[in-house]
């Protein structure tokens, strides 16, 4: 069965004025579509992926050819960025274990600062993320390209709780090369609820 483009859970100028409506619809539209075709195609050329799931897929990807890891990662990469995403309106604050975690990373503001920081120094393409690692702890980390920390070999392996898409089409268009403005405006997207729940399910 062919992966599916998913489609935004909120419109496309939802996120104004952080990220605006042009930058949602080309980047779901184009870059997320693109993705999954690819990834399609990778799939379908290989019969041991048939029936797996993308994370089933990723957990192997050491294995596979680049034009699976590439698209498998853009395409799971981009459904999580969706989804941990809200209007400014509606990110509210961290609540319960997560918030607890939050705290013994050394609270909010530093999570924030490293978080910005991973981004900003990422070379080139790649995400910025939140894990939980095995320890049950939060961390912080980067990934190259569409690497995410649920590949085999990531060099931080953990779930992912918050990623942030530091590809210039992510924020190009908005704010140029101002990658570091860009990371610190995309606090107010957070979807804490979303976070939180994942941090729990982890």
């Amino acid at each position: 069965m062919a992966f599916e483009l998913p489609p935004l859970p909120y419109d496309y100028d939802a996120l104004e004025p952080v990220i605006s409506k042009e930058t949602m619809t080309f980047h779901h539209d184009k870059h997320h579509a693109a993705y999954t075709a690819k990834l399609n195609e990778g799939v379908a050329a290989d019969p041991k992926l048939e029936g797996k799931s993308i994370e089933e897929i990723l957990g192997q990807i050491s294995s596979l050819p680049p034009l699976v890891r590439n698209n498998g990662g853009g395409y799971w990469n981009h459904d999580f960025f969706w989804k941990i995403m809200t209007s400014p309106s509606k990110s509210g604050q961290p609540t319960g274990a997560l918030k607890d975690a939050i705290d013994a990373f050394g609270g909010l503001d530093k999570l924030k600062e490293e978080f910005n920081t991973k981004g900003a120094g990422q070379f080139g393409s790649g995400w910025a993320w939140v894990i939980k690692d095995s320890s049950g702890a939060l961390k912080v980390t980067s990934t190259p390209n569409q690497d995410n920390p649920l590949m085999d070999d990531a060099k931080d392996k953990g779930t992912p709780i918050l990623g942030n898409d530091v590809w210039e089409h992510a924020y190009y268009l908005t704010y140029k090369n101002d990658r570091p403005g860009y990371l610190k405006a995309w606090w107010d997207l957070v979807n804490w609820e979303e976070a939180g729940r994942r941090f729990d399910a982890a």
